[in-house]
C-alpha cells in the first residue's frame, strides 16, 4: 500500500482525539474515509468539516461489526474506539468500573477483527488495533486499563498468525502509544489523576514525556506507517511525539 489516494479507510472512534487526528491524515491523503463512533455532534461536525461518510453505532456491537465490515469492505480498518477508564486505586474500584475496558475496547477489538478473518477482508488489507503503552509499564489507577491494551495487543499478534494459517493477506499491527497525551479527554484525566498523585502541575507531569504529541502528528505517523515500505511488516508500533514512529515486535 505505497499511496491512500482511493483506499477506503475505516475508523472507528474517530469523531475525536487521536482518532480525529487519524482522519484528518487520511483524508488529506485522498483517502474515502467513514467514522464510526457513538457521538451524533461529533460524526455530524466531522463530516461537515472533513467530507467523510459517518456511522453512529456502537463499535462493541458485533451486528454492527459484521453490516459494516460486509458493506463497506475497507482496505484500511483503524480500531480506535475505546473507553475513559475509572481513575481510582484498585481498592477503590467495582468490578464493574475495572472490567470497564475489557467490555467495550477489548470486545469492540476482538467482534472487528474476528469479522474481518471471517470475511474475509481484501488481499492487502491493514488493520490497526489502538494498543498503549501502559501494556507495558501498567497503569495502577485506571483498573483493568493496561491488561486490557495488553489483550488487544496481543490479539494482533493471533490474527497475524491465523490468517498465515488461512493463506490470507491480511496484516493486523499493533500501535502502541507510549506517553499520555494531554490532548485528548482519555490523555486529560489520566494526566490530572497521576499528576495531583505525585503532586505536580498537569503540564509539569505531561512534560516528562518529552516533545507533546498533538492528535493530528499522530494521525500523519499512522499514514506514514501504512504507506511506507519499512512499516509493513513489524507486528506493533511504538509512537512518540520524541521519536515518532519506532517498530518493534516485542
Amino acid at each position: 500500500m505505497r499511496t491512500l489516494e482511493g483506499q477506503r479507510a475505516l475508523v472507528t472512534g474517530g469523531s475525536r482525539g487521536l482518532g480525529l487526528g487519524i482522519v484528518e491524515a487520511l483524508v488529506a491523503r485522498g483517502a474515502e474515509v467513514t467514522v464510526l463512533a457513538r457521538s451524533a455532534g461529533p460524526l455530524e461536525e466531522a463530516k461537515r468539516r472533513l467530507g467523510v461518510s459517518i456511522i453512529a453505532g456502537d463499535a462493541a456491537d458485533p451486528a454492527l461489526a459484521a453490516s459494516v465490515l460486509r458493506e463497506l469492505s475497507p482496505t484500511v480498518l483503524v480500531l480506535n474506539a475505546g473507553a475513559t477508564p475509572v481513575m481510582a486505586p484498585l481498592h477503590q474500584q467495582s468490578w464493574e468500573s475495572f472490567s470497564e475496558v475489557w467490555n467495550k475496547d477489548v470486545k469492540a477489538a476482538f467482534h472487528w477483527v474476528r469479522t474481518a478473518l471471517n470475511l474475509p477482508l481484501a488481499p492487502g488489507s491493514r488493520v490497526l488495533l489502538s494498543s498503549s503503552g501502559a501494556a507495558i509499564g501498567g497503569s495502577p489507577l485506571s483498573g483493568g486499563y493496561a491488561g486490557a491494551k495488553r489483550m488487544i495487543w496481543l490479539m494482533a499478534g493471533y490474527a497475524n498468525g491465523v490468517a498465515k494459517d488461512l493463506g490470507l493477506d491480511i496484516r493486523f499491527q499493533a500501535l502502541v502509544l507510549r506517553q499520555i497525551n494531554g490532548a485528548t479527554r482519555l490523555g486529560r484525566t489520566a494526566a490530572e489523576t497521576y499528576a495531583q498523585r505525585q503532586g505536580k502541575s498537569v503540564e509539569e507531569f505531561l512534560a516528562g514525556f518529552g516533545r507533546p504529541y498533538p492528535p493530528r502528528e499522530y494521525g500523519e505517523h499512522v499514514a506514514s506507517l501504512l504507506t511506507e515500505p519499512q512499516y509493513e511488516s513489524p507486528a506493533a508500533f511504538a509512537l512518540t511525539g520524541e521519536q515518532g514512529i519506532q517498530p518493534f515486535d516485542a
